[in-house]
C-alpha cells in the first residue's frame, strides 16, 4: 500500500464524521416539539376561525344549508350592513355605553383607590368587597339586579316612591332607561377590578414624593393631581383601552335581562351578531358585523394607543 493510501485511509478514520443533526439542531428540534401543541392549538382556535370569518363576510350562507350552501357576494353585505336600520342603532347603542361606562368606572376607580390607599382602615377588607362583583357570576347578578329594578315592587322604585318620585323609571322595560340600568350594573360590576389596578400603580409611586410635597405645603387634592394622576399614566392607558373593549364585547348582561329591546333599545353589536349567526343562521352577515366590530376597536385601540404615546413623548 502506497505512503499516500496509508496517509488518507488514517486521516479518514481519525476524522470526525460531519452529520447534519447537530446538537445545536438537535435542541431546536425538541424546542420546537415543546412548542408545537401550543403553536397548532392557536392555529386551529383562533387563526382558521378569524381567516374563516373573514371569508364568510364576504358571502352568503344559511347556516343550515351546510358548506355546499355558501355563496360568494363580495362585499354586498358590508354595503348591506350600513343600510340596517337595526345595525345602526345597535352602533350607536355601542358607542353611548362604551361612553357612559368606561370615563365613569375609571373615574371612580382612581378616585375610591386613592381614598381607600391613604384614608381607611381595613383596607383589606375594602379591597374584597369592591373586587367581589366582579368576580361572581354575571348572570347571578344580573339575576339579582333584575329583582332591585322590578317597576313596582323593587326595592330601587320603593325608596324613589318614598322620597317623593310618583313615577320612578321602569328600568329593564322601558325604552328610555334600559340601556342606561344595564350601565349601571356594568360599571358597578367591573369597579372593583378598576381599583384593585389602580391601587397596585399607587403602591408603585413612592412615598418620598408625598412627603417631600407635604413639606412644600402641597394640599391632599394638589398631591393627587400633580403627582398620583400624572405617575398612574400607564395604568389608566392599560384599564383604558381593556375597559373599552370589554364594552364592545358586552352581551351575556343584555341576553340575560332584556334580549335587545325593548323596542331593541339595548341592542349592542354582539347581540345582534348572535341574533343574526345563531337564531337567522345568517352566518355571512354575523360575520361581516364581526369584521365590523373588530376594525372599530382597532381603530379605537389605535387612537388611544398614540394618544398615549404622544403624551409620553412630551
Amino acid at each position: 500500500m502506497s505512503e499516500s493510501a496509508v496517509t488518507r485511509k488514517t486521516t479518514t478514520a481519525g476524522a470526525p464524521s460531519k452529520t447534519y443533526w447537530t446538537r445545536k439542531r438537535r435542541e431546536q428540534l425538541a424546542g420546537w416539539i415543546f412548542i408545537a401543541p401550543e403553536v397548532i392549538g392557536m392555529l386551529v382556535i383562533a387563526v382558521f376561525p378569524l381567516l374563516f370569518s373573514l371569508f364568510l363576510s364576504l358571502t352568503e350562507w344559511n347556516l343550515v344549508g351546510g358548506l355546499s350552501a355558501i355563496h360568494f357576494v363580495g362585499l354586498d353585505n358590508f354595503i348591506e350592513l350600513f343600510r340596517d336600520n337595526r345595525f345602526l342603532l345597535a352602533l350607536k347603542n355601542n358607542v353611548l355605553f362604551t361612553v357612559g361606562t368606561v370615563p365613569v368606572t375609571m373615574l371612580l376607580g382612581v378616585v375610591l383607590s386613592a381614598l381607600i390607599h391613604k384614608k381607611l382602615y381595613a383596607k383589606s377588607f375594602f379591597k374584597v368587597a369592591f373586587f367581589v362583583p366582579y368576580i361572581c357570576s354575571t348572570v347571578a347578578i344580573a339575576a339579582v339586579w333584575q329583582a332591585l329594578y322590578h317597576p313596582s315592587k323593587g326595592p330601587i322604585n320603593q325608596i324613589l316612591m318614598q322620597i317623593g318620585l310618583s313615577e320612578p323609571p321602569r328600568w329593564l322595560v322601558d325604552t328610555s332607561f334600559s340601556l342606561i340600568a344595564i350601565m349601571i350594573i356594568y360599571i358597578w360590576q367591573l369597579l372593583g377590578y378598576q381599583i384593585i389596578i389602580f391601587l397596585a400603580g399607587m403602591t408603585n409611586i413612592p412615598e418620598e414624593l408625598y412627603e417631600a410635597a407635604t413639606i412644600d405645603g402641597a394640599s391632599g387634592i394638589g398631591q393627587f393631581r400633580r403627582i398620583t394622576l400624572p405617575l398612574l399614566g400607564p395604568t389608566t392607558f392599560f384599564l383604558a383601552i381593556t375597559s373599552t373593549i370589554s364594552s364592545f364585547k358586552i352581551f351575556d348582561m343584555i341576553k340575560f335581562l332584556t334580549d335587545g329591546g325593548p323596542n331593541y333599545s339595548s341592542t349592542v353589536i354582539v347581540y345582534q351578531i348572535y341574533e343574526e349567526g345563531f337564531e337567522r343562521f345568517k352566518m355571512g352577515y354575523a360575520s361581516a358585523m364581526s369584521w365590523v366590530l373588530f376594525l372599530i376597536i382597532m381603530l379605537v385601540t389605535s387612537i388611544t394607543w398614540m394618544t398615549q404615546n404622544r403624551k409620553v413623548h412630551y
